[in-house]
């Protein structure tokens, strides 16, 4: 069928029933928000769309269909006043027949969104710890065909070794091809050649609409996280020699199962390292276009390490899947919800969003799991029986899980996915399989971990936020030495709009390991960490070094992260250590956080007339001093007393001593060195020493904007910095945005920073050509970055 898109088209209104419209754009939120302190019910109300559509001569006799990807949250169509459709999710797409009216002239196209949050549908229905907001939010379009055509395809890969599988296809047709004599014909290629594999034929009668065919394939590319291979199944209906439609699906050949002793792709055991991501953006919400949605899988697959993505609480963007598929990344999606259960009619509407969420994604390989239990919800055994079966009736390539957040919860799912909270800065990280499920032959994941158990903003204190990096840490540890755990999805990607119940008071959760700008927080370090040195050397001192900074002088412990083989550490130019990557404080990870234990080096072995045992003993003590301070400790006090006894030393030594060789309070100003080994090469270097100079940095998403579908994004992460690039967390004065060209600004066009960095997203305005974003800080030099706005 043929596909137009119509999301240029809309008018919209705040209040429907009203005549006061304005011209918008889809994605389109019913209200721009500010970054914090809102009230949730701004987005909450009922509100109007409308555009006129003008049919074409030859639609007349055809399939019409208009298709809402999302709209949130109740919606009902009206063409020339008349109801053809009304939807009950906001996170599902839905269609509406036109067919009917393609004789009209004009067609006008009504929808009345509700987007309240008193309605009886998931996940309303109690409180919810995020933003739901409102709009037209995802794509729009027709389609149009012939009578005689495809509703669905679903290719189903079952692996019967290695490259080697059995293709089955679920072929669903339109009611109007039963009873006719039809050929169907099947070609299946290589997605990115477009390279031919196989191609076989069906013709004679259709007695049903449900057609089932398959093939046996002995050696295709499987889809995995390092190698994502992707196919397309081409589907043609063609009648006495006339092709009626063609319809494509893109899917990957890949075997995912969850068994006892953790999780398996293509008989390979992969151990699950992901986030939980909200839809959300600063400003707008859920309505953001393609290519952000692109973004974020990106992020997640390049700049933090991960194999794994959690979809939290809700089927996302295909735009985002779609990615996901792309580059091999691992999907657990899961129906909307959020921890309440409501009546009959809620629970059938649940059953619903099953059947849609599962029909709409389930040729997608990167989806590795269906969750088909509401968020942390009570057990409802007679709900998830028929939620069970209803996702394994529609899919049986893939399992089912949960996600709770009570042990020993009735186990009706495939896999057990738990909400692990239990980690609170004490313990080892993560509670064993054993005491939470009570089927220890089925899978095991821990869905969630960290995030309100110790929520911290990017401009914390370095304590907080050392700590928030270790709880990271030490739960990604647990997991990773725990032998039949599938692996784990931190809690969350970045931080989010909330309700007035939940977050810090200002309508935000900073439970994010990036900002909502999609800045790095220091916690982030832990993930990035984990990936090849060889495509991204990385290096992170989570300390500016100020002993200033912390209570009493006390440094206490500074940790680095680099996923190199090494760091070597400099004091003011002189060789200090090296670390070894590989001798960490979590073991089990590949590169986890490496304590510096020494500010001395060989300093006091030259530059005093000590024999090698007393300077390293004065070395001991003055690096012990370095890290936890001058207070009296038992530790301390033999340490000292040593130093008398057995060396004679003269205990007014020891302040002098240390400023001399740990020396940051009140003299010299010191600087360090750190730089990651890779191969025996330097590949990232940091460097540590007082600002003289403020710059502004930016990272671009992408400097060409493509008017395709609808408007393009770009977004511009911003941070101010010292000369040697290392972030001011305590910066926060504003910047000024400008723009030139045919683009706006989403938002304000001021943004203050929050501990040293923030955002800007800029948008297409529908024309194409050269343009300019200009940015002002006061005190340093404003930066212009130039794009291009083009048609494709």
């Amino acid at each position: 069928m043929e596909k137009i898109y119509l999301n240029d088209a809309w008018e919209f209104t705040p209040e429907y029933g009203s005549e006061q419209y304005e011209k918008v754009r889809i994605p389109h939120s019913v209200v721009e928000t500010p970054y914090n302190y809102f009230d949730e019910h701004s987005y909450q109300m009922l509100s109007g769309y409308r555009m006129t559509l003008v049919p074409k001569g030859e639609w007349r006799g055809k399939k019409v269909l208009l298709t809402f990807e999302g709209a949130a949250h109740s919606a009902t169509v009206f063409a020339n006043g008349k109801e053809i459709a009304k939807h009950d999710c906001g996170y599902t797409a839905f269609s509406a027949d036109l067919s009917d009216f393609m004789e009209e002239a004009t067609v006008e196209i009504t929808v009345r969104l509700d987007s309240r949050e008193d309605l009886n549908i998931p996940p309303f229905g109690l409180v919810i710890d995020y933003m739901t907001y409102g709009g037209l939010y995802r794509d729009v379009y027709l389609e149009i065909g012939e009578k005689l055509h495809t509703e669905d395809v679903f290719a189903k890969p079952f692996r019967k070794g290695k490259d080697s599988y059995r293709l089955e296809v679920e072929h669903l047709l339109s009611e109007e091809c039963k009873g006719k004599n039809l050929k169907l014909s099947y070609e299946l290629c290589e997605y990115e050649t477009g390279n031919p594999v196989e191609q076989w034929n069906y013709e004679g009668t259709i007695e049903s609409q449900k057609f089932h065919t398959h093939r046996e394939l002995l050696k295709v590319k499987e889809w995995s996280v390092e190698s994502p291979a992707l196919y397309v199944l081409k589907v043609t209906i063609e009648e006495q020699g006339k092709i009626c439609d063609t319809k494509v699906v893109r899917f990957g050949f890949r075997e995912a199962v969850f068994r006892a002793d953790g999780f398996y792709l293509n008989g390979k055991k992969v151990k699950l390292r992901g986030l939980n991501r909200h839809q959300s953006y600063p400003y707008v919400g859920y309505a953001m276009p393609q290519s952000m949605q692109e973004l974020d899988a990106d992020i997640l697959k390049n700049e933090l390490a991960l194999n794994a993505v959690r979809t939290s609480h809700y089927p996302q963007s295909q735009y985002f899947i779609d990615r996901c598929d792309e580059i091999g990344l691992l999907v657990f999606t899961e129906i909307p919800g959020w921890q309440h259960i409501g009546d009959a009619q809620w629970k059938e509407q649940a059953l619903q969003n099953v059947r849609e969420m599962i029909v709409q994604y389930r040729n997608h390989p990167s989806i590795i799991l269906w969750g088909v239990r509401i968020n942390e919800s009570q057990d409802d055994d007679a709900l998830y029986e028929k939620t069970n079966a209803l996702a394994h009736e529609l899919d049986n390539t893939r399992m089912t899980g949960g996600v709770r957040f009570i042990k020993k919860s009735n186990l009706l799912e495939d896999v057990y996915t738990f909400n692990d909270f239990s980690y609170d800065g004490t313990g080892e990280g993560a509670q064993e399989k054993k005491n939470v499920t009570t089927d220890m032959s089925k899978g095991y994941l821990v869905s969630e971990y960290a995030g309100h158990m110790y929520p911290t903003k990017m401009f914390d204190d370095e304590e907080q936020k050392r700590e928030h990096m270790l709880r990271h840490a030490t739960v990604l540890n647990k997991v990773a030495s725990q032998e039949q755990s599938a692996g784990s999805f931190g809690w969350c990607m970045f931080d989010y709009n909330t309700h007035k119940d939940f977050g810090s008071g200002d309508r935000i959760c900073y439970h994010g390991v990036l900002d909502m700008f999609r800045n790095a927080k220091p916690a982030a370090a832990v993930y990035r960490a984990q990936g090849d040195c060889s495509k991204d050397p990385f290096i992170s001192v989570l300390s500016s070094m100020d002993i200033g900074e912390h209570p009493a002088c006390n440094r206490t412990e500074t940790y680095m992260l680099t996923n190199a083989d090494a760091i070597r550490m400099y004091k003011n130019d002189r060789f200090i250590k090296e670390y070894d990557a590989n001798r960490s404080l979590t073991p089990a990870l590949r590169r986890g956080p490496i304590a510096i234990d020494d500010y001395i080096g060989d300093a006091i072995e030259k530059g005093e007339n000590f024999k090698p045992k007393q300077a390293q003993a004065v070395k001991d003590m003055m690096n012990y001093v370095a890290i936890h301070g001058m207070g009296m400790t038992p530790k301390l006090a033999k340490m000292a007393a040593k130093l008398v006894a057995v060396y004679h030393m003269d205990p007014k030594l020891a302040v002098p001593l240390f400023n001399k060789y740990i020396g940051d309070w009140g003299g010299k100003s010191t600087s360090y060195r750190f730089d990651a080994i890779c191969d025996g090469e330097v590949v990232a270097s940091v460097t540590k020493m007082p600002m003289t100079k403020m710059q502004l940095k930016y990272q671009l998403s992408k400097d060409t904007l493509k008017e395709v579908h609808s408007y393009d994004v770009a977004e511009i992460r911003l941070s101010v910095t010292d000369e040697h690039e290392n972030q001011l967390y305590y910066y926060g004065e504003a910047a000024s945005i400008q723009t030139e060209g045919p683009i706006a600004v989403i938002g304000p066009d001021v943004v203050s920073f929050r501990g040293g960095a923030t955002g800007v997203y800029v948008k297409t305005t529908g024309e194409t050509g050269p343009a300019k974003v200009i940015i002002r800080v006061p005190g340093m030099d404003s930066v212009t970055i130039d794009l291009t706005v083009c048609e494709s």
